[in-house]
């Protein structure tokens, strides 16, 4: 192909992977129930670099998938036959730290972990930490609008990102700061998923370590206690830093993994956690733990060391690999409720679990209402893959009916894309498509991901069509 040569002669040596070989590693993200080998796969070194492939396949129409760790769970990357994976793996330098104005910038390339590693010396960190923070690129986490399990207390990425220099098509640079008067783009570009530009540089806030910590864990004989006792919480002016909760299954595969002490006869788990001055943490873990317990919980434990705070959240942090010991496949769902409606939702999911006769191990950010229902499947059995997509496609229409959304965190990547016919109309799937076109206009940046097209809607019976033609038919071929 003209364009891989190109490349090829565009990029150093080494810098351009086009083999059946060294392509399948990039055939999917996290999301592996979807693979495609894409053309070709490149691997710049530097911003130059980056705008030289763009301009590239912007010549030659040629898709262009921008790839960071490959953790994202909704096939967000997924390759295209004809497209391009531009991996920026290599742009990996954290070009500067000021402790005094408390800000870090990155390229997209480090790791979520990094950023607090390297500023752990100053007293400060990064505090969105996502479960797959040990690997996952902070271009990835913008791209995704990342949470973690601190997301409630200190905001998903969009609220640590100050500003993001990105890259159209051309190889023109633009800066989105939270100085901008007006539209809010900067908000706008977090959890874009690469359709509207490719992330280059990013400015983030970073915060004061507290001076202590501590993590009440508590058990519940049910899942509506341990749902109400989260509001409790709640209401009584308690903003924790993280609020998690387990059921049944996730916390029994969580210690049979990590072996933490998880109480494996609960049928419900709440971890929270309480951050702050030394006395003030004292005094509300003391304020929890005393909510807990009068909302029904009959074994409460509270962290008495660093060292056993960080194990307690282990459990959770390894839920999803402990899950898969017990099954050769899982699909990590990942939807968002009202609070109230926690208990209606893990009842709704567990009939859903009888019908289609899938196991689910429940684990989510019960402060914010973000599920993430883990249904368990073998892709090696005829239709099992079919029948569990349906599973969860249900599991994010309830989400909506509720008054809730299809993802929190996630991204809608080609996983949710059904999803999206459900919970947008047809004006506002307008809005999001016109919004890509003022961006990108060539429609190459990761197409067919997170909007879907209007065709694709009505066939799902959520447009109507007027005489065989969509209403608005310009839209199509994004």
């Amino acid at each position: 192909m003209r364009v891989v040569e190109a490349l090829k002669n565009a990029l150093p040596k080494g810098c351009v992977l086009a083999s059946d070989e060294e392509c399948r590693p990039y055939e999917c993200d996290a999301l592996s129930a979807y693979r495609e080998k894409p053309l070709a796969v490149a691997l710049p070194e530097t911003v130059e670099q980056v705008k030289e492939v763009l301009r590239i396949c912007k010549a030659h129409g040629t898709p262009v998938i921008t790839r960071g760790s490959g953790t994202g769970l909704a096939g967000g990357t997924l390759p295209l036959q004809d497209g391009i994976i531009l991996g920026l793996s290599k742009l990996n330098k954290i070009l500067k730290v000021d402790p005094l104005q408390r800000i870090a910038v990155v390229q997209p390339g480090v790791r979520n972990i990094q950023v607090s590693e390297a500023v752990e010396p100053h007293g400060l960190y990064y505090a969105p930490d996502p479960s797959s923070q040990i690997a996952c690129s902070i271009g990835g986490n913008v791209a995704e609008n990342s949470g973690g399990v601190h997301c409630l207390k200190y905001g998903l990425t969009v609220h640590n990102v100050t500003s993001i220099r990105v890259l159209n098509m051309d190889g023109e640079e633009y800066v989105f700061d939270e100085k901008d008067d007006g539209v809010d783009l900067l908000a706008l570009l977090n959890g874009s998923e690469g359709l509207l530009g490719v992330i280059v540089e990013i400015k983030l806030k970073l915060l004061p370590k507290p001076d202590a910590a501590q993590l009440v864990m508590a058990a519940f004989q049910s899942v509506t206690e341990c749902a109400d006792a989260v509001t409790a919480v709640l209401e009584q002016g308690i903003i924790p830093a993280g609020l998690e909760m387990m059921d049944k299954f996730s916390i029994q595969a969580a210690e049979d993994f990590a072996k933490v002490g998880y109480p494996t006869d609960a049928e419900a788990l709440l971890l929270c956690e309480v951050d702050g001055s030394f006395d003030q943490v004292q005094v509300d873990a003391k304020r929890v733990a005393d909510i807990l317990t009068s909302k029904g919980a009959y074994e409460i434990k509270v962290s008495q060391s660093e060292r056993e705070r960080i194990a307690l959240w282990q459990g959770r942090k390894n839920a999803f690999p402990a899950v898969g010991r017990y099954s050769p496949d899982y699909y990590c769902m990942d939807g968002t409720i009202p609070r109230s409606k926690l208990a209606y939702v893990l009842e709704e999911i567990k009939k859903m679990s009888e019908r289609y006769g899938l196991r689910v191990a429940n684990v989510f950010h019960a402060g914010d209402g973000n599920l993430h229902p883990l249904i368990l499947y073998d892709a090696n059995k005829p239709g099992e893959l079919e029948q569990t997509e349906k599973f969860g496609g249900e599991i994010l229409n309830l989400c909506v009916d509720v008054g809730g959304t299809i993802t929190g965190e996630h991204g809608v990547g080609v996983e949710k894309l059904n999803s999206m016919c459900h919970q947008y109309h047809g004006h506002e799937l307008e809005i999001f498509h016109g919004i890509k076109e003022v961006f990108d206009d060539t429609g190459l940046l990761n197409p067919g991901k997170a909007v879907p097209t209007l065709h694709r809607c009505a066939e799902l019976g959520h447009m109507h069509v007027h005489n065989g033609q969509l209403p608005f038919g310009h839209l199509e071929r994004f």
